[in-house]
């Protein structure tokens, strides 16, 4: 097949995807999409199971804000909105936006060579399809590649096993079967009630129980959607200028600085308003332990008041600081451990040993399932850059650059690999921050680059060793008194030769993080290598 050439491909037609497809094409620059799903959506595409939405607030933190005829055309119908209405979003922003028509769907990208002699990646896909451009946007996410199910025995099942991540654009029957859902995190505790209200037996299979914390979803604030949209241009650089902060806490303290029964009234108040806050309640939350347990007793406390059974309900009890882990937001999720037709398992205590032809066969028991629904996770970060095939000249993939943890520059780019940008990676607020904000942000300043380099004759641009050093550096500073450095998690890169803990994504959110990418790119983008063709 001839290799067809364009300045720009962009990996994946999620937010990220759909934003910087329409702004680097704006810049008079040709663009090719690719993207494995049969439409756009990203993440969104894929996480149909039940009970799946969003867990931040529609209308500031997961809308686009760079147009107000964009923000102003698209009327929320819940706080969280749930898939069906993520999907309908993505797609009217991509067709009012004309980009549809750039992207391959159904097709999946294998591999990704950079050239030193073209200055060119070259791509080849599932497809057969043979492409070469001069940047290579991985627009993937962070959480978008599922970890795999390596369960022994699930090729013998006889029922149906799905995964939550890669959920079926059919209907899937849950009424009448006996349904097993393994894994508790945000997708498992979103998965349960739904599944619990229809199937004749739902089990769950818990690995390490999280901290949920009710979303009181409902109708979105209509008036704070009317104030932002009246000064559109105005909040979005106040939420560029913003900590990691949910709207509501700006006004907190130290913990210590509240009576006990001042503190108790800040929690209750935080519990009745629902959303992310109660990982926020107390200004230093997040670097004092004794803070840190004040809130994690009081969501332990709400835990036990509201399952019946106090063997189930200690099960159900984190035993780590809340917030070190993903804090998870939950519609009715802790209800349903009260139902007859509910079991818990606790897989710590009874772990999975196989799959078997009809079930589930634990250490000390087996569970007949007629379907099984896995809900495991990502590989966070360079998970999908890795299934991508993405190779420098060297043959070396990022992974390997990343072997002690992540080497990037404003979690942009790696090292090593001219040409490549991987926006909201490692090194940047990422999972931390408002995703949709940070992909603008970050097309913006890709768009902005390359038009640097347009108008001084640069062929390409790569993050420099220096600056991947200086980067980490300021990374880990403003993560070095977090207590959620110290727990395990996926945020946290763990070196087993020296036990060395690196926090991977920029801790203090866009309030620090973008008058650092500012000001590094005003000094004449340091950090950043360009060069010409001869």
């Amino acid at each position: 097949m001839t290799e067809k050439t364009f300045d720009i491909g962009v990996v994946g037609a999620g937010l990220g995807g759909i934003y910087a497809a329409y702004r680097l094409r704006e810049g008079g620059l040709s663009v090719i999409g690719i993207e494995g799903a049969s439409g756009v959506g990203g993440t969104w595409y894929h996480n149909g199971y039940p009970g799946s939405r969003v867990d931040t607030d529609s209308v500031d933190m997961y809308s686009y804000l760079f147009s107000r005829e964009i923000y102003d055309g698209w009327q929320w119908k819940e706080r969280y909105a749930a898939q069906p209405e993520l999907m309908a979003y993505a797609n009217w922003v991509a067709d009012k936006l004309g980009v549809t028509g750039s992207f391959r769907f159904d097709t999946w990208l294998r591999q990704a060579q950079w050239s030193q002699e073209d200055r060119r990646w070259h791509l080849k896909t599932d497809r057969g399809d043979r492409i070469a451009c001069r940047f290579l946007v991985m627009c993937t996410g962070n959480l978008s590649e599922p970890k795999p199910v390596s369960f022994p025995g699930l090729d013998r099942f006889t029922g149906e096993w799905l995964q939550s991540n890669r959920w079926p654009h059919r209907q899937v029957r849950l009424t009448n079967r006996r349904v097993a859902i393994v894994g508790t995190g945000s997708s498992g505790v979103q998965a349960v009630p739904v599944v619990a209200a229809q199937a004749r037996h739902t089990f769950v299979f818990q690995r390490t129980p999280h901290y949920a914390v009710p979303a009181r979803n409902g109708p979105p604030d209509r008036k704070r959607q009317q104030e932002i949209s009246c000064h559109l241009e105005r909040f979005k650089e106040a939420m560029l200028a913003r900590p990691t902060l949910p709207t509501g806490q700006e006004d907190r303290r130290p913990a210590a600085h509240y009576t006990a029964e001042e503190q108790q009234e800040r929690m209750e108040r935080q519990w009745a308003l629902g959303g992310h806050g109660m990982a926020y309640v107390f200004e230093d939350i997040g670097t004092s332990r004794a803070s840190n347990e004040i809130a994690s007793e009081f969501a332990r406390k709400k835990i036990r008041e509201q399952v019946k059974d106090p063997v189930i309900a200690a099960k159900l009890c984190p035993d780590y600081p809340i917030g070190t882990r993903r804090l998870i937001l939950e519609i009715g999720y802790y209800e349903c451990f009260n139902r007859d037709d509910l079991t818990l398992v606790d897989m710590k205590e009874d772990p999975i040993e196989e799959i078997t032809e009809t079930g589930i066969r634990t250490r000390s028991s087996h569970y007949d399932v007629d379907l099984i629904i896995f809900a495991l996770g990502f590989k966070p970060f360079l998970g999908a850059i890795e299934k991508a095939g993405v190779v420098n000249h060297r043959g070396e993939t990022p992974r390997e650059v990343w072997a002690r943890g992540p080497r990037t520059v404003f979690g942009l780019m790696t090292p090593r690999f001219p040409n490549l940008f991987h926006p909201t990676s490692a090194g940047s607020p990422s999972v931390l921050g408002p995703l949709i904000l940070e992909n603008e942000f970050h097309a913006d300043w890709i768009a902005d680059c390359l038009e640097h380099m347009r108008r001084r004759g640069y062929d390409t641009v790569e993050a420099t060793e220096d600056g991947a050093d200086i980067w980490g550096r300021k990374s880990a500073a403003v993560a070095q008194n977090l207590i959620r450095r110290q727990v395990n998690n996926y945020m946290v890169h763990v070196n087993a030769d020296d036990a060395s803990r690196i926090f991977q994504p920029w801790a203090a959110g866009m309030a620090t993080y973008v008058p650092e990418v500012r000001r590094m790119t005003a000094e004449g983008y340091k950090g950043f290598a360009f060069s010409a063709l001869k």
